[in-house]
This record gives C-alpha cells, structure tokens and sequence, in this order.
C-alpha cells in the first residue's frame, strides 16, 4: 500500500490499514524514525494490547532484579 505527501506535509492512511489497526478520527500516532524507515504506532491501545508483544519470560524477576535492569538501563542511556 502506497500514500502521497500533500503540501501540507499530510498523509492519508488507506482505508484498510485504518481498518486492521483501529484508527478513527482522534487516534494518537507516534511517528519513530529508524534508519531510512517510518514506523507509525498507536499510542492509545490499553496496556493488555501489549501483553502479547513481548514473549513470556523463562521465569520471573525478583522486584531486586527489576530494579537493578532500571538503573542498568537509565545508565546506559545517559552515556
């Protein structure tokens, strides 16, 4: 599926793809930028549409290790 720029730099989404991800009028989008790529993700789908997105952990985490990967990763992104 293809769209076309206006000059107002809008883009209108086919009908189908509206259709598959349930976008109405007043959807929030989030436009992510990767590479050479455009990636446009509903930002209001309620917490248990993301459940299946990531796979099942072989086994919990202790609330000790959940914290410690928080401080791993916020260390990370200040580098």
């Amino acid at each position: 599926m293809t769209g076309t720029v206006s000059s107002k730099g809008q883009v209108t989404l086919p009908a189908e793809v509206r259709r598959l991800l349930g976008i109405r009028a007043g959807t929030r989008l989030q436009f992510i930028v990767r590479d050479d790529r455009l990636e446009v993700v509903r930002v209001d789908l309620p917490v248990q549409a993301l459940k299946s997105i990531l796979p099942r952990p072989r086994r919990k985490a202790s609330l000790r290790e959940i914290q410690e990967g928080i401080v791993k990763g916020a260390l990370r992104t200040m580098r």
